[in-house]
């Protein structure tokens, strides 16, 4: 019998697997209805995730958030991330969403080529190498969170608006704003790859509810040999390393493109807006999949029974070979009704028994 580690890594490379691998990230009140149910709060040991997400700790290049936006009057309530992008309360009934502040919108190329853009800490990597081999010695796979890779980070520090008219424009801005997410990233990927760990989890959204985010040219001329440079970054320290590619919305149009760069795993394939049946037909031999079951309609508003068929269709289409780790496409929220999680556990447990004979 293989680990967790192992049966994952095998499902993933489409190779077959022990038993089917599932995953879920449950928000903070589905954590405490969890913990009042079962008596504690370790959901992915109760559900068995053959795999635990971790992210490094990088270092911020600045001292206070809000000395960054010279153009902007900030919430008092305004959270800053590690590149200074400022995050404020949108509302009681936001949940963790938030309203987003750009520290580069409005600002010209020097200050662009000198603003302090965040940067791996040596100091800390040692640390990701301990969790890698922590994780492997109780036989769990390694997944390194580093999404907001490339055009999400740059836009947020940048705004859509403004970023989207410098790449229109071939303005020198837009050259030098990716380029300086680039190489941070690729100093993210490279840390990882060191430490040995086993997937390398990127991602940004390039995709809306009905259509593209970006036209494909535009991308393949911005984003695609940036993506492509952080992965080879990666593989050219470790081959081994499986690439998990994270976008929401309608991707059709990217995805040729994206396996062609290296991606060996999307993510999360959202119902509402693409066909999975359609996907795994055309893609099924050269990508595996993450997630697929709606967070945006099916977990929250459909029955168990709804749940377990769409579950159950979704097993039976990658079949034996594997290429699915199946679960929710996103943050379990909290109107999701728990019978709905356990009709996923339910389909893989009839799955599963009826493969084995």
């Amino acid at each position: 019998m293989s680990t967790n580690r192992e049966n994952l890594i095998r499902s993933l490379k489409r190779e077959g697997f022990d038993h089917v691998p599932v995953d879920f990230w449950l928000c903070e009140s589905q954590i405490k209805a969890f913990k009042d149910r079962i008596g504690h709060e370790d959901y992915q040991y109760w559900f068995n995730l053959s795999h635990r997400m971790f992210e490094m700790e990088v270092r911020r290049n600045f001292k206070d958030g809000h000395e960054l936006f010279h153009r902007e009057k900030l919430p008092s309530d305004t959270k800053f991330d590690e590149y200074g992008i400022g995050h404020s309360k949108g509302s009681e009934l936001a949940f963790h969403m938030t309203r987003m502040h750009h520290p580069l919108k409005g600002a010209g190329l020097s200050e662009i080529l000198d603003y302090p853009y965040p940067s791996v800490d040596s100091q800390k990597e040692k640390k990701i190498e301990e969790i890698v081999n922590g994780l492997h010695s109780q036989g769990l796979a390694s997944f390194a969170f580093m999404q907001m890779t490339v055009w999400e980070a740059s836009w947020y520090l940048r705004s859509m608006e403004e970023l989207m008219m410098d790449m229109m424009m071939m303005d020198e801005k837009a050259t030098v704003l990716l380029d300086k997410i680039t190489e941070f990233a690729c100093a993210k990927a490279g840390a990882y790859a060191e430490a040995g760990v086993d997937i390398l989890s990127l991602g940004d959204d390039i995709g809306t509810q009905n259509s593209i985010m970006i036209d494909v040219g535009l991308w393949e001329q911005w984003l695609k040999p940036r993506i492509s440079k952080v992965i080879e970054t990666a593989r050219e320290i470790n081959p081994d390393i499986l690439i998990f590619y994270h976008s929401c919305g309608y991707i059709v149009p990217f995805i040729d493109q994206l396996i062609e760069v290296g991606v060996d795993i999307l993510n999360p394939i959202q119902p509402e807006c693409m066909s999975f049946d359609e996907i795994a037909n055309k893609y099924g031999n050269r990508v595996s999949f993450w997630g697929t079951i709606g967070t945006q309609e099916l977990l929250p508003f459909g029955t168990a029974n709804e749940v377990r068929k769409v579950s159950t269709s979704r097993l039976e289409k990658c079949g034996e070979k594997g290429g699915l780790c199946i679960g929710p496409t996103h943050l379990v929220e909290p109107e999701v009704p728990w019978e709905n999680l356990m009709a996923i556990k339910e389909a893989v447990s009839e799955f599963e028994s009826k493969i084995k004979g």
